[in-house]
């Protein structure tokens, strides 16, 4: 997992993918958090992608960095703990003008049943899962 992590971390960027009814929606994300031995994102519960992850959990990142990718397929379950939303914003301070814990719009969800691949044209994909 801590691999995971590091590669999303240094991407900066990396995409994330949800379903909204029978159509797919991808979008730039930018959040990546370790927490009590879980790997989390981050997003407004205003937000779209919030109410297409709460009717569908399943969603899959991607991120490419170094001419490598990494494909991150798992299970989005919202973690609604104030600690977990401070430990978040607290990695990333510049969020903190939009998101404060407890705000009623933050939202923390913790990736489950995760298969992550890392990829590039070069080596055998590798996979690890949590």
């Amino acid at each position: 997992m801590n691999e995971v992590y590091d590669f999303l971390k240094a991407c900066e960027t990396y995409y994330l993918a949800t379903m909204e009814g029978d159509q797919p929606r991808v979008r730039p994300f930018g959040t990546v958090d370790l927490y009590e031995g879980r790997l989390y994102i981050q997003t407004g519960k205003v937000k779209n992608v919030s109410k297409q992850m709460k009717a569908n959990p399943k969603v899959e990142i991607c991120g490419f960095l170094n001419g490598k990718w990494l494909r991150v397929a798992g299970t989005a379950v919202e973690d609604e703990r104030i600690a977990a939303q401070k430990h978040m914003l607290d990695a990333y301070p510049s969020l903190q003008n939009m998101y404060q814990p407890g705000d009623g719009n933050t939202q923390v969800f913790y990736l489950k049943d995760v298969t992550a691949t890392f990829s590039s044209f070069t080596e055998e994909p590798r996979v690890i899962t949590f």
